[in-house]
């Protein structure tokens, strides 16, 4: 994930890895945790299928204060776009957490860049509303959307 947001951002980011055990107080915690020390993008990965241990979706609406359907929309799009059937199995979303944009990709890394691909164009200007800090992409890796 942050390989991919470095490639795609010009603006300089901190980069923070966590690794979270599949359970929903320990996920909804982590979250909270990064949201109420500033940052403006949280990035999940992995808890987003049918499986029983699949539980991210769940600690996502015990979380987030609104949640962004179609962030996961797009997601299963581009998934199925790639030729990935399993796509509709898939239960990644996107919310906010007061100004924290938090989205959840899906464990495989060749699907967290399909996804990041897919949606990534959407990512600054929800930060913007938001109230975080601008974000500003590389034209010459992502087309990042702002209304004139």
């Amino acid at each position: 994930v942050a390989g991919v947001l470095k490639e795609y951002l010009q603006t300089e980011c901190d980069y923070v890895t966590r690794v979270i055990p599949d359970e929903v107080p320990l996920i909804v915690a982590a979250v909270r945790q990064m949201a109420a020390a500033g940052c403006a993008l949280v990035v999940t990965t992995g808890g987003t299928g049918p499986a029983l241990r699949d539980v991210t979706p769940e600690a996502m609406a015990a979380v987030c204060d609104k949640v962004y359907d179609g962030f996961g929309e797009e997601m299963r799009r581009a998934s199925l776009a790639a030729g990935v059937p399993t796509a509709i199995l898939s239960r990644q979303s996107a919310g906010s957490v007061g100004r924290t944009l938090v989205i959840n990709l899906p464990g495989k890394p060749a699907a967290v860049r399909t996804c990041l691909d897919a949606v990534f164009p959407a990512v600054p200007y929800c930060i913007d509303l938001l109230g975080g800090p601008r974000l500003d992409g590389d034209p010459a890796r992502v087309a990042v959307f702002r209304p004139k």
